[in-house]
This record gives C-alpha cells, sequence and structure tokens, in this order.
C-alpha cells in the first residue's frame, strides 16, 4: 500500500493511493466505513498520517480493507481526483528530528576525500546527525536559496525509513518487523555552512531542506530493499546514479546501532544516506542554482521533484 498526506480546500488529510491513481481520503473512508460496519477500527480516527502509523496493526488492517473496497468502486465519496489536490510530505510535521546517517556509499566517501584532497578511511560504524522538522517539505514545493545565508547548495537523494513500531536495542535479525515503510529523501545541503561550523547539522538543517515523499510504500510492496536504483537529475541531466546494494551499513545494521539504548517510535523517519554524484565532489563543483530542477528518484518508491528558488520567490 501507499499512503500520502494531501491537501484539499485549504485541509490537510491523510490518503491512500488507490490503484486507479486516485486518491483515497483516509479519515472520511474510516468513518463511513465504520459507521456502515464495513470494518472494525477502535478508537477515535486520527486526522494525520502520523497518528495512524501510531495505531500500528489496527490501522494497517483498516487501510487492507479500504483499499479492497476502493478496487471493488465501493469508496467513491471519499475518493478524490489527485490534480484536485496538492501533495504535502507523507508526514509533514515529524514528531522528532528526522534521523539520518551520513557517509554511507564507498564510492561517495571516497569522491568527498577526493574532493577535499585527504586518504580515506571508510567509516567503521555509522555516522548519525538530524535534520529538524522545519526542515521537512514536500513534493514539487520550493527550496529556499538565499546567498545571504549560502552560496553552495546541494543535493543528496536518500531511501528514507519510516519505523512503524515502537522499539529499542533492536536487533539486525528482527529490525525488519520495525519498519512501517519507506519514501523518498532529498538531503539538501549548504556544504559552506557544514564546512564553516565543522559539523553537519547547522548545513543540513535549513528550513526545506529535507523535502521527502511523494508516498510511504509499506514494507511489504519492496522485500528487495536492498536492491533498488536510486539517483538524481538536475534539469534532467543524471546527477547520482546508485543502488541500494551499495550500502555500507544496510538498513538492519542502522536500525540496531540507532536504537541501541534509544527508543525508536512509529513515525520517526531515518534517511540512510546518499550515493556518489554531489555537486560539490564534480570538476568543477556544481552548486545549486535558482530556476534548477531537482528530481529524485528510487526503484518501486517513484519521484520526487524540488525547484530551487531565490528567496524573494521561495
Amino acid at each position: 500500500m501507499r499512503f500520502l498526506t494531501f491537501e484539499s480546500k485549504g485541509t490537510q488529510r491523510p490518503g491512500l493511493l488507490a490503484e486507479d491513481g486516485r486518491i483515497v481520503d483516509l479519515t472520511a473512508a474510516l468513518t463511513t466505513a465504520r459507521e456502515q460496519g464495513a470494518l472494525s477500527f477502535e478508537g477515535p480516527i486520527p486526522g494525520g498520517l502520523l497518528g495512524l502509523i501510531q495505531a500500528g496493526d489496527a490501522f494497517l488492517h483498516a487501510a487492507e480493507a479500504l483499499s479492497g473496497l476502493a478496487k471493488d468502486g465501493e469508496l467513491e465519496d471519499a475518493s478524490l481526483d489527485p490534480d484536485a489536490c496538492r501533495l504535502l510530505a507523507p508526514i509533514p510535521r515529524p514528531a522528532k528530528n528526522v534521523f539520518c546517517v551520513g557517509r554511507n556509499y564507498a564510492a561517495h566517501v571516497s569522491e568527498g576525500y577526493k574532493a577535499r584532497k585527504m586518504k580515506q578511511v571508510l567509516p567503521e560504524h555509522p555516522q548519525f546527525f538530524t535534520k529538524p522538522p522545519t526542515a521537512v517539505t514536500g513534493p514539487d514545493a520550493a527550496i529556499r536559496l538565499d546567498p545571504d545565508v549560502t552560496q553552495k547548495l546541494d543535493y543528496e537523494v536518500e531511501l528514507a525509513v519510516v519505523i512503524g513500531r515502537r522499539g529499542r536495542d533492536i536487533p539486525a535479525a528482527e529490525a525488519d518487523s520495525y519498519i512501517f515503510g519507506y519514501t523518498i529523501a532529498n538531503d539538501v545541503t549548504a556544504r559552506d555552512l557544514q564546512r564553516r561550523h565543522d559539523q553537519w547539522f547547522k548545513g543540513k538543517g535549513l528550513d526545506g531542506s529535507c523535502p521527502m515523499g511523494p508516498h510511504i510504500v509499506t514494507r511489504d510492496e519492496l522485500p528487495n530493499v536492498g536492491e533498488l536504483a536510486i539517483g538524481l537529475t538536475v534539469n534532467g541531466e543524471v546527477r547520482q546514479d546508485g543502488n541500494t546494494r551499495d550500502l555500507i551499513f544496510p538498513i538492519p545494521v542502522i536500525i540496531e546501532t540507532l536504537s541501541l539504548g534509544m527508543t525508536l517510535e512509529p513515525g520517526d523517519i531515518i534517511s540512510t544516506g546518499t550515493p556518489s554524484g554531489v555537486g560539490y565532489a564534480m570538476d568543477p563543483p556544481q552548486f545549486l542554482k535558482a530556476g534548477d530542477e531537482v528530481t529524485c528518484r528510487i526503484e518501486g518508491i517513484g519521484a520526487l521533484t524540488s525547484w530551487i528558488a531565490d528567496k524573494e520567490a521561495a
């Protein structure tokens, strides 16, 4: 199943992408189906996707039933034409910072050392940083480029994991059962701020610097998550072209390491690192400029497009 958040007539709602491409308004569909006795979903119906994910298996079972009803054409009153909606980030306002893994593809590590004329050393353990909730934005959104803040704005396509169960000290062998699904993230980075402050948070935490979407694909839809093509284009030019098989630290190891002594909760998001091809490592470096169209693609999930806008337009 594919879940999303959309805005229609000024209201944000959680949605399910039906097989025919229409968007099922989950709040309306759950309410109607429960009133008609078509499904069992106890308790208040959350108005956002984060709350539904936090409802756990009860929500997934209900969503499976709704998916079947939509396929049979029984949810017309709760279905919308996607052209009449604006997609937002699947979780527009995460409850926590987005967890991110740095330097998790060997070729990306290599290009970074080469660009800085340093000896290559691969990380021995996952390297974590975070992006604040205010960095999260959705598909087709503008990313603000203010030259008074940064003159070296860069891109990083990444596979993001959405946690579905609460857990701490999660063994790698059990990590898959804690995953709700996957989405696309763009770890937009101000390289000059990253270097100036000698750490990652400030340069990667600017407003709008974490485009995410277009939807969350449940884990059962991506059994081959360790073998997905991942790439990025700028104005149609291929910049990044990789595969998740090249992750230095695969997703189960990331979850095991991150959860060691630290509780992960439903709706937490982990962005897993970017392949080679980033702008600062090109010769000469190629940073983003106003008017650029940046499209991230991951096999089995889809495409996430963003626009770079100057500070007056954004």
